[in-house]
């Protein structure tokens, strides 16, 4: 499935509350379980946020940082880290509404046109049990290596 109407456009410091609210979404679940106030989730939530963000800008300062649109809504994250070799997906994110309708699929396939014309691969690394691992493997990644729950995913352009 293909979603029309996918573009992307650079995070700027306005789009806090977004990234904070499409992060937000990554952890609702867990969050579900935890005998926590809504002000301690909250707090915790916006606390991991920050780790996230400040660990990114270091250990990645050169990757992309952008925000996903269907139509004109704002849909979801994304963020590349473009390397000589490969293109790293840090974090490809979604709003749990539009999850399942084809945008994730749209993005991996501009990366993959992306890396192909470069001759370059793509990783990602994953959780064993994220629902979208399934897009990935029917996308042509393949599990390069496994440390503990995490997968790393990669893609090469045949040649």
């Amino acid at each position: 499935m293909s979603a029309p109407g996918i573009k992307l456009r650079p995070v700027t410091p306005a789009d806090d509350a977004l990234l904070l609210s499409i992060y937000a979404s990554t952890r609702a679940e867990e969050m579900k379980l935890v005998p926590w106030t809504a002000e301690q989730k909250d707090a915790f939530v916006r606390m991991q946020f920050v780790a996230q963000k400040q660990h990114y800008a270091a250990m990645f300062p050169a990757a992309s940082h952008d925000i996903v649109y269907m139509d004109e809504a704002a849909i979801g994250r994304v963020w590349i880290d473009r390397r000589d070799e490969e293109l790293h997906v840090l974090d490809i994110t979604l709003l749990p509404d539009y999850r399942g309708r084809g945008a994730g699929a749209t993005l991996l396939r501009r990366l993959m046109e992306e890396a192909g014309a470069s001759g370059k691969a793509i990783t990602i690394y994953l959780e064993s049990f994220n629902p979208s691992l399934r897009i990935f493997e029917h996308l042509g990644f393949r599990k390069e290596r496994e440390e503990g729950y995490q997968l790393l995913m990669k893609w090469q352009a045949h040649r």
